[in-house]
């Protein structure tokens, strides 16, 4: 049997932040990262809807970029305080998924992080409070995942929670959104859409209603994503929605080993989320193309790449990712990035292994021992 989960309502285009008027509810904690969605109006325009809407608000404001369980525990403090009957993360990757996991803790003050570190191991949500997502970053997709990652602020390593419980009720994706991001998120966020997408496509729990979300995301992103980089205003907007596909597939889906690899060494080289998948999407897909030629190949053919055999499809593939690495000014490897020699030598044994047992290696096509891992990140660092 397969499950497929999203939000019971997903609103999506211009000015659909609109409908956060008609929550129903008395007290909402909005959570935000920085101070962009100050700057850009949206703040101000989202606490207006729901002050329409009748609720008291308290913003909790200053999630970092790789959200901590320091964070989370704050958050939660703020909550036991307040009692909302609704959580409203506004932002990108960071905050919502900062949210989601404050969420668990609010209505679950015994559980622990150790246990919703595993995978599908959550409570049910939902007595204390619902949860809506208001996405302004076009690459997470986690206004309609089942996913939330943390970062352990002591180690630096990242650890995703994976449950359907934390699948917001409400995701709203409005396009205006979009349109304040810098050219650079712009590219990191498109790649890790890409890299949802992608693997996705090829996941062991892959299905038809997966598969559909993510070729048609894999598409859009084809066709928008340089001229999204560019600033065009149309492409942003097709973009916000790319990525939302993508998020419906890879959260029914599941991932593979570039993001278990992008956990375990973003905090520790110091490598935003996106851009890390960017660097290790090529090598994955030649890596996995053992086991997973076929797919990736029907990938290549419904892009239009050119190829007249599996081999040249993947091949073709692998050309496309590098190519809007380039575009999208991304290094290609994690030496063109900055990691020195040394610090990526002392820290190999330890990213390999963490990234093999991370949760998304679970549902990569290929599996994969520590050596093999090794070898995989050594390609990422050196080239070929």
């Amino acid at each position: 049997m397969a499950q497929f989960t999203i939000p019971r309502e997903v609103y999506f285009g211009q000015g659909t932040i609109d409908e956060l008027k008609k929550l129903d509810g008395k007290k909402a904690v909005v959570v935000i990262g920085g101070g962009s969605i100050k700057e850009n109006g949206g703040l101000e325009k989202i606490l207006g809807n729901l002050k329409e809407a009748g609720l008291e608000t308290v913003v909790f404001e200053g999630v970092e970029s790789d959200p901590s369980i320091a964070t989370v525990k704050k958050g939660v403090e703020l909550f036991n305080e307040f009692q909302p009957d609704w959580i409203v993360g506004i932002g990108g990757g960071s905050p919502i998924d900062s949210a989601k996991a404050m969420w668990i803790f609010y209505e679950h003050p015994e559980f622990t992080f150790e246990e919703a570190f595993k995978p599908f191991n959550l409570p049910n949500l939902r007595k204390k409070a619902h949860f809506a997502a208001v996405t302004t970053t076009s690459g997470t997709g986690t206004e309609v995942t089942s996913f939330s990652v943390l970062t352990d602020e002591k180690t630096g390593i990242k650890y995703p929670i994976a449950d359907f419980n934390i699948t917001p009720d409400i995701a709203i994706v409005d396009t205006d959104l979009a349109q304040s991001m810098p050219a650079e998120l712009v590219a990191h966020t498109g790649m890790d859409a890409l890299a949802h997408s992608l693997e996705a496509y090829v996941s062991t729990v892959a299905n038809e209603l997966t598969d559909c979300l993510a070729m048609k995301a894999t598409e859009m992103i084809q066709e928008h994503l340089l001229a999204s980089y560019a600033g065009d205003t149309y492409a942003r907007s097709k973009m916000h929605l790319a990525q939302c596909l993508a998020g419906m597939s890879f959260s029914n889906a599941i991932l593979g080993l570039v993001h278990s690899m992008a956990h375990k060494t973003g905090k520790v080289f110091g490598i935003p989320h996106g851009c890390a998948n960017a660097i290790y999407l090529p090598a994955v897909i030649r890596f996995n193309a053992e086991v997973a030629a076929e797919k990736y190949a029907d990938a290549a053919k419904r892009l239009g790449l050119k190829g007249s055999s599996v081999a040249e499809l993947v091949d073709s593939l692998v050309e496309f990712c590098e190519s809007l690495n380039k575009n999208l000014q991304i290094p290609m490897t994690l030496k063109e990035f900055g990691v020195t020699e040394q610090d990526f030598l002392d820290n190999l044994d330890r990213i390999s292994s963490e990234a093999v047992a991370d949760p998304c290696t679970g549902t990569n096509p290929r599996e994969i021992t520590v050596d093999q891992m090794k070898d995989v990140f050594k390609t990422t660092y050196y080239g070929k």
